[in-house]
């Protein structure tokens, strides 16, 4: 049983490999700002205890400070550089958490694992006030298997070769509202990062968590259809790849007959 996935909603996960458990994007939050959660319970507190947590980018809903205040004190945080310039609530947690900036192909060791930083195509800012810049990330978790986390990103030309072999793709196919920009993956973008990854796992990640408030009855299908949008046209873009499309909480656990 080299790793286990479980989906707490939008793009955090925990990813359980080697005996090292890691923890990405968290965000423990009813509600942010203008985005209430309409799928799923809260992560419960045991979620938080974890060896490692990585964050993908700057951006409200992966890195929120107040639901990275909730890890066990001494807890490694890896964020893009530049992040604790930006992001003043980051700040405020150094003296509490183990907070380590990193850049692409850069190289950390956490336990038995390595996690390998690796590029997203994303606006990396923090907004809506950004006069510090840090690059969106992804994550390559390599222990028994070989686990990508992609946070945010849009498909580019090189994602292939940047990521480079890959067993579990953990791929965001959605948003949290009715529409998706450049430098993000909807289901079909999704399904063509997978064929280029050839990964032989996919979770779904990054949908049916938070929406709008107000905008319940705008185009409700963006919300609750990539999930099964995404099987379908992984289906087809990517045969050879088995999706695991997990509801709020609920984990896959990947064999060594599962994983190349």
């Amino acid at each position: 049983m080299p790793v286990e996935i479980t989906w707490w909603g939008h793009a955090t996960t925990t990813v359980r490999d080697s005996g090292v458990t890691l923890l990405t994007d968290p965000l423990f939050a009813r509600r942010l700002a203008h985005l209430r959660r309409r799928r799923g319970e809260l992560p419960p507190d045991s979620v938080a205890e974890v060896d490692a947590v990585v964050v993908s980018h700057l951006h409200a809903d992966h890195l929120h400070p107040r639901s990275l205040a909730r890890l066990a004190p001494g807890t490694r945080v890896l964020v893009p550089r530049g992040a604790l310039a930006a992001v003043a609530g980051l700040r405020r947690l150094r003296g509490r958490l183990r907070i380590e900036e990193v850049g692409v192909g850069d190289r950390v060791r956490v336990g038995e694992l390595t996690v390998r930083a690796v590029p997203a195509a994303h606006d990396g800012r923090r907004l809506p006030v950004a006069r510090h810049r840090a690059p969106a990330l992804g994550y390559v978790i390599e222990g028994e298997a070989r686990t990508y986390f992609a946070g945010d990103t849009g498909l580019f030309d090189a994602m292939a070769e940047e990521v480079g072999a890959v067993d579990v793709a953990l791929l965001p196919v959605g948003g949290w509202g009715p529409y998706l920009g450049e430098g993000h993956l909807d289901a079909g973008r999704a399904a063509e990062a997978l064929a280029r990854l050839a990964a032989a796992c996919a979770v779904p990640v990054h949908y049916g968590t938070y929406w709008p408030i107000g905008l319940d009855a705008v185009r409700p299908h963006e919300f609750h259809s990539p999930g099964d949008e995404f099987v379908r046209l992984a289906a087809r873009a990517a045969p050879a790849s088995a999706v695991h499309r997990l509801g709020h909480g609920e984990s896959v656990r990947l064999g060594l007959g599962a994983v190349g």
